[in-house]
């Protein structure tokens, strides 16, 4: 295991081609991008984030590919969570102190019966963009554009707050050091603790990310400065999209989400593009099937990956294959139907011989009443404490339902 450890870092550190020019994403197409009303303002924010301090350093990258290569090996497991769609008004250190416990509590469910050691992932610290299905959306009657986080526009229901304004990507990344600082000053008073939250996003809005890209002059390649595990959704996995070839380039772990619509072919074509040296803790796949289709669509694809000799940590997304809206209009979700997603989810690994290297959820670190079950009774319950920006979080009693379910079916 060490020499796989060293040959995985040793590849990390292999010179890339575009990644840092900003304006190389540009030959690809990149979808869910902000139209932003002021493109020359755009540009002055772009070159004004190329110029501050990134928020992650390449050893601390390199370390959690080492700790990614041993949940890959069997030695560990992952833990990913947070809020569907952080809010520039939490992202303070009280609130990061909260997140990060919640978090630990959540991780402590799944290493005191296994007795393994969990990584911590945090949807912290730039989790800021939102793809939409539709650039529209109803509003009490009113037709405004989408909110897509508050990195492109404010949730807020009138024509001005739902203006693409560029200025919002300096509030994110002031937002978002805030709570990397925090963490990273709770990790320096606590070195002794051994293990540290680590940070995530959606890598989405292209002109925030390609200014956040740095040089490393020492390993002779390029990261990505915004975070420590950038993952690729479901609507931009396209082999030969800007997305795909941004998070090809950098040295970071990286992650991508993977949902029945792809076929065998196509992932295999992402995969390879993502992980062209097979290195473990390069490449993490998010699983989000949904209840009815994950014993039967994941199978495959798990599968051919671990034909093509991947060797990929694979996650659990019980949530956004399980969404409905309730009566009285609001999105959320049933916590019998995530459970049952993630005991499906293990079986089907466990089915073609894949170890399910753990789960990736939205959660509160407070008593919300976003979903349904356990202290959420039944769908008049959501009104009490709907809080979620976007889409409806566990609470943290449903959460740890949701772990110790993943636990009970390992």
């Amino acid at each position: 295991m060490p020499q796989a450890l060293a040959a995985a870092e040793e590849a990390a550190r292999t010179p890339h081609s575009h990644a840092g020019d900003q304006t190389g994403w540009r030959f690809y197409r990149a979808g869910q991008q902000p139209s932003w009303a002021d493109p020359a303002r755009r540009d002055e924010v772009c070159a004004d984030l190329s110029g501050r301090p990134v928020l992650t350093r390449l050893p601390d990258l390199l370390r959690l590919r080492r700790e990614l290569a041993g949940v890959a090996a069997g030695d560990s497991h992952v833990l990913q969570a947070g809020d569907c769609a952080e809010d520039f008004a939490e992202c303070t250190p009280e609130h990061a102190a909260r997140k990060e416990e919640a978090l630990a509590r959540l991780a402590g469910v799944i290493a005191a019966p296994t007795g393994l050691p969990v990584v911590r992932i945090g949807r912290l610290a730039g989790q800021f963009a939102k793809p939409r299905s539709a650039a529209t959306e109803d509003v009490n009657g009113l037709q405004l554009p989408a909110f897509r986080g508050h990195i492109v526009n404010s949730e807020a229901p009138d024509p001005a707050s739902r203006r693409h304004d560029p200025d919002r990507m300096l509030r994110a990344y002031r937002a978002a050091k805030a709570v990397a600082d925090a963490l990273d000053g709770r990790h320096a008073r606590n070195p002794a603790d051994g293990t540290r939250t680590w940070i995530s996003h959606e890598a989405l809005v292209m002109d925030y990310e390609t200014a956040l890209v740095r040089f490393d002059e020492s390993a002779g390649g390029w990261f990505l400065g915004s975070t420590h595990l950038p993952w690729i959704g479901e609507r931009t996995r396209h082999s030969m999209g800007a997305h795909v070839r941004l998070l090809a380039d950098v040295m970071n772990p990286v992650a991508c989400k993977v949902s029945g619509k792809v076929q065998v072919r196509d992932l295999l074509d992402v995969v390879e593009r993502l992980d062209p040296g097979r290195e473990p803790g390069r490449l993490t796949l998010i699983a989000r099937f949904g209840k009815d289709d994950v014993r039967t669509l994941l199978p495959p694809l798990a599968q051919a990956v671990k034909n093509a000799g991947h060797p990929v940590v694979w996650l659990c997304d019980p949530m956004h294959g399980n969404t409905y809206k309730a009566s009285n209009g609001l999105k959320t979700r049933r916590l019998d139907d995530i459970c049952d997603e993630i005991r499906g989810f293990v079986s089907a690994l466990r089915g073609v011989g894949v170890r399910p290297g753990g789960l990736h959820l939205e959660t509160a670190a407070e008593d919300v009443t976003e979903c349904v079950g356990a202290d959420v009774p039944d769908e008049a319950a959501l009104t009490a404490r709907y809080t979620s920006l976007c889409d409806p979080r566990l609470s943290p009693v449903q959460a740890g339902l949701a772990v110790d379910t993943f636990v009970s079916a390992l």
